[in-house]
């Protein structure tokens, strides 16, 4: 009886404790194997599918910061910043020394122009990751849109030092230059981008204007010229061009510029105010009168600006 009595308690005991060992081994079988189809789905674009996987995910595991890692990364890429902030916020609660949840979060906040809520996610970041260039990158520019140009040059330094064919590196590290009026230090540096990385709209543009504010009129007016037909729906493309050619006399030229501007941006009172004074230089005082009504009208009517990013004078 005792020794039955015996093996019926160590039994009593002994299955329970099977069962637990069981059930754990399928539970993280499950997570790991949840992980792996949100993963796979996320990469393949099956996002809605990822999206309905991680809600299940974060209801049965609501402290697994993974889950909702990748949730947040799943609205984010289908569109849906709210949902992507508020899971990516839960889980860089639940994991603040995860750098990537940091990361995607930084993202989330550049797409709502949020900077300032941008640039604390990556600090944090580079904080975790200093070696991550592209997060110092992005921290430049973060800072670069709240105003903050000494903080952002030394960001974008610090990434091309740690990666110094990092795309684009050179050319935010030049606009950050222009911003505070340094232009010939902008010019070597948009030189030295598409030297490194060929041609771009953007580069070729800034350059231009670079070489605008310096004086430089025939050399902007090539980079201008080529940046017009890199993109050719760009008003500012053609406004700066059309500056450009009325500061070296070329005023017919500018004309056509300026009308190019204005006919992709009627809105826009700086190339009325240009195309005011190269048709007084044409003698078309008519004309030129009418462009100074034109540009007075907008000038009232628009809204003030603020920020290096938004700021023109005329």
């Amino acid at each position: 009886m005792t020794g039955v009595a015996a093996r019926a308690t160590g039994t009593t005991y002994f299955f329970p404790i099977i069962i637990v060992v069981l059930c754990l081994t399928a539970s993280a079988q499950t997570t790991s194997e949840v992980r792996e189809k949100m993963l796979q789905e996320i990469d393949s674009g099956r996002l809605q599918d990822a999206i309905i996987a991680g809600q299940q995910a974060v209801s049965h595991w609501p402290r697994d910061p993974e889950f909702r890692h990748y949730l947040g990364i799943a609205y984010f890429k289908s569109g849906n910043l709210k949902p992507a902030q508020d899971q990516l916020a839960r889980a860089r609660d639940l994991s603040p020394k995860d750098g990537a949840i940091h990361y995607d979060l930084a993202l989330v906040f550049l797409s709502e122009e949020n900077y300032s809520d941008a640039a604390d996610e990556l600090q944090a970041c580079t904080r975790l990751n200093f070696s991550n260039a592209l997060a110092h990158v992005l921290l430049g520019r973060a800072y670069l849109n709240s105003n903050r140009s000494l903080q952002a040059i030394d960001e974008f330094k610090i990434a091309l030092k740690l990666e110094p064919g990092i795309r684009l590196g050179h050319y935010h590290l030049g606009f950050a230059y222009s911003s505070l009026g340094r232009d010939d230090e902008a010019i070597v540096e948009y030189k030295e981008e598409l030297r490194r990385s060929g041609e771009s709209p953007a580069v070729v543009y800034e350059l231009g204007r670079s070489l605008m504010e310096r004086g430089q009129y025939d050399a902007a007016i090539a980079s201008l010229l080529r940046a017009s037909q890199l993109d050719a729906h760009n008003p500012d493309v053609w406004y700066n061009l059309g500056k450009a050619q009325a500061l070296a006399a070329q005023f017919a030229a500018a004309e056509t510029s300026l009308h190019k501007a204005i006919e992709l941006k009627p809105t826009d009172p700086s190339p009325h105010y240009q195309l005011a004074r190269a048709l007084e230089k044409l003698g078309k005082n008519e004309e030129a009168r009418s462009e100074h009504e034109r540009f007075a009208e907008l000038k009232k009517s628009q809204r003030p600006t603020a920020g290096m990013a938004t700021g023109r004078d005329q």
